[in-house]
């Protein structure tokens, strides 16, 4: 009695702190930044970053920004027109460091015995024989044919390199507001990273704004229909809203910015801070009812005195559970695993104190008398069928989960890992429109950006960068490869006579190489080499699009191109955001193992430890198993790929599933330890706690299921998934619990050594 006497003593000081604490709190809020950056969310020393950071050094800190045509024939007068118009427009923007497309391509040919290069549109065709005449032009052109304009001459894309130092949303309302300059009837699409980050910022506020006070609106409205009182429902609520500003104020203060996944931070905690409040004021109500002599303090003492163990426990597993996301390898995931337990903690503190604390200042209220038997209704009645089934069928109900988590397990045969970031915003939006169109029409949306440090001069190198580019254009999947050897080719061929030796083929000279750039140089713009060699031609870059593919795919077309360097002493530095997102995927699988062991193992160690008993710990971790295999094998099963969001389920639904468990124990073992059989113990088990666990779990998940309304589509799978995984956590507690229990009556449960709490 001694701590609850202590908070009754120190009331006054313990609200005041309380409310001093949440005011402080508010204010490193209002400096919350929001970072979009999918890059940015790996360590430095990862691959991608290492690499895209050399190549940057060397070739400039841009990336692409793509503007998509389509219309039935992009050589129409008005179509070329208002492309020349938008293009032209961008290239006096400093905002972006270099402009391509049919206007900005060159033709490369021979005119009086000499090589001239000229742009690939010169005139703007007006018949239809001089647009056929352009066609043909276009289509032995390798620069520009299937890279800035589609096969069948329906698509057409202007390429922009955005400059990196430039805001997003500045850069893309320039975008936007060219096009309206300069309006057509094609449909336009942009994509590219800066659109991303843009939209997914954008988002991202979106979300906050509107998930967090639903979620707020949601618990609300559960908290009253649960207690009818509104006090009773203000104090567990002014937990959820206080642990929520808290929680939001790390992120800030450690320095941190609130990234992608951050959305489900204020949602998770309105979801899990009332767990702990709601068992405080069901208690109060219940001896209130039971015990109406009692005063305010002395109510708030034993209701204390009461709870302080199993909910100390409970709060304990679960911030344990998420404490498992520390082991990610994903800075954002280990941010949240910080951030959350912190938030947990501190919601168990305020449940723990500062209810209590105002519950002894306020007056009792009326008695809800119903609340003194909660033996009567639906929920007791059906567990207690469950539990006399339980008890007449242990065997069945074993090997009938046995054999579900066998079905599901067969899913994750088809367990897939996200190869991109395309899922971060709908299939149905113009950035991902604008992806299928790259996808179906040109080389593909995914591009690997190799750099090599060599004499490009030489002919033996540009020799082997000739053979690496046609060896990956006949590689299943790749839609265009280019480099300098692509020019060079280009170079042959004005300069010889198809019949002739040296044409469309690389010089073995290195004088016959200088020639050709120095020719390349005079006749056109010095500028066009840029992207492809460096000034002192010691770096040069080949360029690889392809399309939609797996992660397997992308592992075994770099392992080729290493492969191929290597065997000419090549180190390439293979850099790209196709890069960035295969580290992300690999991060996220290798993340998910870690996270999920480290939780698993956590919570079994933390089982044994609570209950003095290895076997506890085995058992209570039965339930976490089977949530987390049938799971993924749904996930599997229903095709929902394995991404930077639901990579977080198992840390987070072990963390909230043990709850479950560790109730059913204490139950279990009270009743065991009041000279009640196992029969009678399991099913006053179910028929008492089994009531408050279902109403908990479901307040829980109705939590979650504000993130249905979420603009991000993997945040609404995580949605469905954490509500599936805490439904088997919670039918695993109820039933393959109690019937392990039955069947095999472990010591751990009738060790009466220990104090017992009814819960």
């Amino acid at each position: 009695m001694e701590k609850p006497r202590f908070i009754i003593k120190y009331r006054w000081h313990i609200v005041i702190a309380t409310l001093l604490v949440v005011l402080v709190s508010i204010i490193p809020i209002l400096h919350i930044t929001v970072n979009p950056d999918l890059e940015s969310y790996l360590d430095t020393s990862m691959p991608s970053r290492e690499n895209n950071l050399k190549i940057n050094e060397i070739f400039g800190n841009e990336e692409l920004l793509l503007v998509v045509f389509q219309t039935s024939d992009v050589l129409q007068e008005n179509t070329l027109n208002r492309i020349s118009q938008i293009a032209e427009a961008f290239s006096d923007m400093p905002e972006f460091n270099r402009v391509y497309s049919l206007f900005q391509g060159k033709d490369i040919r021979s005119e009086d015995g000499s090589m001239v290069v000229n742009p690939v549109v010169e005139t703007i065709p007006v018949t239809e024989n001089e647009r056929d005449a352009l066609r043909e032009s276009i289509r032995s052109n390798d620069l520009v044919y299937k890279v800035v304009i589609s096969e069948d001459f329906k698509n057409a894309i202007i390429i922009l390199g955005a400059d990196k130092t430039v805001q997003d949303d500045y850069q893309l309302a320039l975008v936007k507001e060219t096009l309206e300059q300069y309006p057509g009837d094609e449909i336009t699409y942009i994509t590219g990273n800066p659109y991303l980050r843009a939209e997914a910022e954008e988002k991202i506020g979106r979300d906050i704004m509107l998930l967090l006070p639903l979620a707020l609106l949601l618990m609300f409205v559960i908290l009253f229909v649960s207690f009818r009182e509104i006090r009773s429902v203000l104090l567990p609520f002014s937990v959820v809203l206080f642990s929520t500003i808290v929680s939001l104020a790390l992120i800030p203060v450690f320095g941190w910015e609130l990234s992608l996944i951050g959305v489900l931070i204020p949602v998770m905690m309105i979801a899990i801070a009332n767990n702990y409040g709601v068992y405080f004021i069901a208690r109060y109500q219940d001896l209130r009812a039971s015990s109406p002599e009692l005063t305010p303090p002395e109510l708030a003492v034993k209701t204390t005195d009461y709870l302080v163990t199993p909910v100390l426990l409970c709060g304990l597993t679960t911030i344990v559970g998420v404490m498992g996301l520390l082991a990610h390898l994903f800075q954002p995931a280990r941010q949240m695993g910080v951030v959350t337990a912190i938030g947990i903690a501190c919601a168990l503190l305020l449940s723990l104190l500062f209810i209590p604390a105002l519950l002894s200042l306020l007056k009792k209220g009326k008695i809800h008398k119903d609340l003194q038997d909660g033996s009567r209704g639906f929920f007791p009645r059906i567990l207690e069928r469950t539990g006399t089934r339980i008890i007449h069928h242990p065997k069945k109900i074993i090997a009938g989960f046995g054999i579900f988590v066998l079905l599901c397990a067969v899913g994750l045969f088809f367990f897939k890992l996200a190869p991109n970031s395309n899922e971060v915003l709908p299939k149905s939006h113009p950035f991902n429109r604008a992806i299928q169109v790259m996808d179906e029409q040109f080389g593909g949306s995914k591009s690997f950006n190799i750099m090599f440090e060599a004499d490009v001069t030489d002919p033996v190198f540009l020799h082997n960068l000739d053979r690496y580019e046609q060896e990956l254009k006949n590689t299943p999947g790749v839609g265009a490869v280019s480099s300098l050897a692509t020019v060079i080719r280009e170079i042959s061929k004005a300069l010889n006579d198809s019949t002739e030796a040296g044409y469309d083929c690389i010089p073995d000279s290195r004088e016959a190489i200088a020639q050709y750039l120095e020719l390349y140089t005079m006749s056109g713009d010095p500028e066009d080499l840029e992207q492809m060699v460096d000034f002192d031609f010691t770096h040069t870059l080949l360029t690889i699009q392809f399309g939609e593919t797996s992660i397997k795919e992308i592992q075994n077309l770099v392992q080729k191109i290493e492969e191929m360097a290597g065997e000419d002493n090549l180190k390439p530095v293979i850099g790209g955001f196709t890069m960035t997102d295969k580290d992300i995927s690999e991060s996220v699988k290798t993340g998910q193992i870690y996270s999920l062991l480290v939780a698993f193992v956590a919570i079994l160690i933390l089982l044994s430890l609570i209950f003095k008993s290895i076997k506890a710990g085995l058992i209570g971790s039965i339930p976490l198993a089977f949530a987390v295999v049938c799971t993924f094998g749904i996930m599997g099963w229903l095709g929902i790929e394995l991404n930077i969001v639901t990579a977080l389920l198992s840390s987070i639904s072990i963390g909230l599933g043990v709850d479950f468990t560790i109730h059913i124990f204490w139950r279990i073992k009270w009743e065991l330890a009041h000279g009640n059989n196992y029969e009678r113990s399991i099913t006053a088990t179910l028929k008492t706690i089994g009531r408050g666990i279902i109403i908990n779990a479901s307040s829980v998940m109705m939590g979650f299921a504000v993130l249905f309304l979420s603009a991000f589509p993997f945040i609404r799978s995580f949605a469905f998934l954490i509500i599936i995984s805490l439904f088997f956590c919670l039918v695993s507690a109820l039933v393959l619990i109690p019937a392990i229990c039955y069947l095999f009556r472990p010591k751990f449960l009738e060790n009466n050594t220990t104090k017992i709490i009814q819960i």
